[in-house]
């Protein structure tokens, strides 16, 4: 059996595509991609914006301890749901870092993980995250259900939801930062 150029080079892309879609090395191209691509969110438009209806919603940070969503209640938050195994959410963390350092003594930031503890806090060391993660709780508000992640919302100071991006995004961008100074003085701060 003779091997024909055209053999081989077909070959050479079902390894890369296996390389790609089962490896590490294809996740780690996946957040390397996702990260090209990020780019800064925009405010929804005041007709697409909802407000949320309740603040019932409990968490539980790392350590094991609960946590009331309702404490949010006038303040700017951040809400983000992510994994460690999405490699879109993977790609925007270094940004949201970024963002953190900068905003995280005037806005509430909330990281919600659809992962396992260990997984998460491990993930967390490696990679010197600083921003505050939290695991199951009880159910949702409705207004922040969402069908995929990574999916990231910002709620003004009155509970009304004025930013909300599903995909990788780029967080530490003038455009956020603009909107998030704008709702931190409507809010007094």
């Amino acid at each position: 059996m003779t091997i024909t150029r055209n053999k081989l080079l077909d070959g050479l892309l079902i390894l890369l595509l296996i390389l790609f879609l089962f490896t590490p090395v294809g996740f780690h191209v996946k957040v390397q991609v996702n990260k090209w691509f990020s780019f800064s969110p925009t405010q929804l438009a005041q007709k697409d914006q909802k407000s949320l209806a309740s603040y019932d919603w409990q968490l539980l940070d790392m350590e094991g301890s609960r946590f009331n969503f309702g404490e949010t209640r006038g303040k700017v938050v951040i809400v983000n749901f992510w994994a460690t195994w999405c490699p879109p959410c993977v790609a925007e963390m270094p940004s949201f870092q970024q963002l953190y350092e900068v905003y995280g003594n005037k806005v509430q930031f909330i990281f919600y993980a659809n992962d396992e503890a260990a997984r998460v806090q491990s993930f967390l060391n490696k990679k010197k995250y600083s921003f505050p993660v939290y695991l199951s709780g009880t159910r949702t508000p409705i207004e922040l259900e969402h069908p995929s992640i990574p999916t990231t919302y910002i709620i003004d100071a009155h509970g009304n939801i004025v930013l909300k991006e599903v995909g990788a995004a780029d967080w530490d961008s003038q455009t956020v930062y603009e909107l998030l100074d704008r709702l931190l003085m409507e809010q007094g701060i």
